[in-house]
C-alpha cells in the first residue's frame, strides 16, 4: 500500500508536552534495553569516518532514543565522541538524564528545525524514528539542508508498512504497561496517566499504527534523494537491515 500521513498526537502543536515527553521517554527506555539499534553501529561508525568528524548532531532526539546504548558502542572505537541531542519540542528532563549518563551528550533546549539547522551545529546528521513524521516535500528539505551545508546524514526507522510491522504496533500497551515502573525520570504523573488513566498506552498505540503508515519505504527514500540539486556530490546507501524480529530502514548520505 502507499504511504499515508494521518496524523500522529506526537505533531500536534495542542498536544500537552507532558503526555509527548512520556511517550518519548518509553520510545527511550525500549530502544536502550532492547539495543534496536545494534546492526546500525557499523552504519554509523562509517558515517562518522567518512565525513572526518567525532560528532553527532541528533535530530528530532524525543528523549534520546536509543542512543546512550549506541554511545557506550561507539566510543570504543570513535575517539573524543560528542552526541548532541535537539529536537523541535525539546524533552528536556529526558535531555538533562542523557547528560548525567554519559558525559560525552550535550543538548540544545531551544527548539531545532531538522528541515533548517543552525549551522553552527556541524557533525554527522542522524534521525532515529522521525523522519516519518515528516511529508515528503518537509523530507526533502531536511535532506537539501544536509547537502546546502556539506554535513553528512544517517536516517533510520525502525517499522515500516507491512502487516508485521502493524501487528507489532498492536502490542505497544502492553510493552507502555510493563516498562512504566522502570522509566526515569520517575514521574507520579506517568503512573496516573498510564493506569488510573491509560493516555499513554492508547497515544502510543495510535502512534505507532500511523507510524508504521507514514514510513517511507526504500524505494520512496530513493525518489526524495532523486529530487534533490547537488545530490551527485554524495554517495547515498539506502538499504534495510535486520534488528531481531523486526527490520530498520536506513539511509546514509555522505560527501564524496
Amino acid at each position: 500500500m502507499g504511504r499515508v500521513h494521518v496524523f500522529e498526537f506526537e505533531d500536534q502543536k495542542w498536544f500537552p508536552s507532558f503526555l509527548r515527553n512520556y511517550g518519548t521517554d518509553f520510545l527511550q527506555f525500549l530502544c536502550n534495553k532492547t539495543k534496536m539499534y545494534k546492526p546500525v553501529v557499523p552504519i554509523l561508525e562509517k558515517g562518522l569516518k567518512k565525513s572526518h568528524t567525532n560528532t553527532i548532531i541528533d535530530l528530532g532526539s524525543g528523549g534520546g532514543g536509543g542512543l546512550l546504548w549506541l554511545n557506550s558502542q561507539l566510543i570504543k572505537k570513535i575517539p573524543g565522541l560528542k552526541i548532541v541531542l535537539t529536537d523541535f519540542y525539546p524533552n528536556i528532563p529526558a535531555f538533562n538524564l542523557a547528560k548525567k549518563k554519559a558525559q560525552n551528550f550535550e543538548c540544545i533546549e531551544t527548539p531545532v528545525d531538522a528541515k533548517n539547522v543552525p549551522p553552527e551545529l556541524k557533525g554527522l546528521r542522524t534521525q532515529f524514528l522521525s523522519l516519518h513524521h515528516f511529508r515528503p516535500n518537509d523530507a526533502k528539505q531536511i535532506l537539501q539542508n544536509a547537502i546546502d551545508t556539506n554535513s553528512a546524514i544517517a536516517i533510520f526507522e525502525a517499522q515500516e508498512r507491512s502487516v508485521p510491522s502493524i501487528l507489532a504496533m498492536l502490542f505497544s500497551p502492553i510493552s507502555v504497561v510493563l516498562t512504566t515502573p522502570f522509566i526515569q525520570p520517575f514521574k507520579l504523573g506517568r503512573i496516573i496517566c498510564t493506569y488510573l488513566i491509560p493516555i499513554v498506552p492508547l497515544f502510543v498505540l495510535w502512534d505507532g499504527l500511523v507510524s508504521s503508515l507514514r514510513t517511507y519505504s526504500v524505494k520512496e527514500m530513493n525518489e526524495l534523494v532523486s529530487d534533490l540539486n547537488g545530490k551527485e556530490s554524495y554517495d547515498w546507501e539506502i538499504n534495510r537491515v535486520k534488528s531481531g524480529p523486526g527490520i530498520i530502514l536506513y539511509l546514509l548520505g555522505t560527501k564524496k
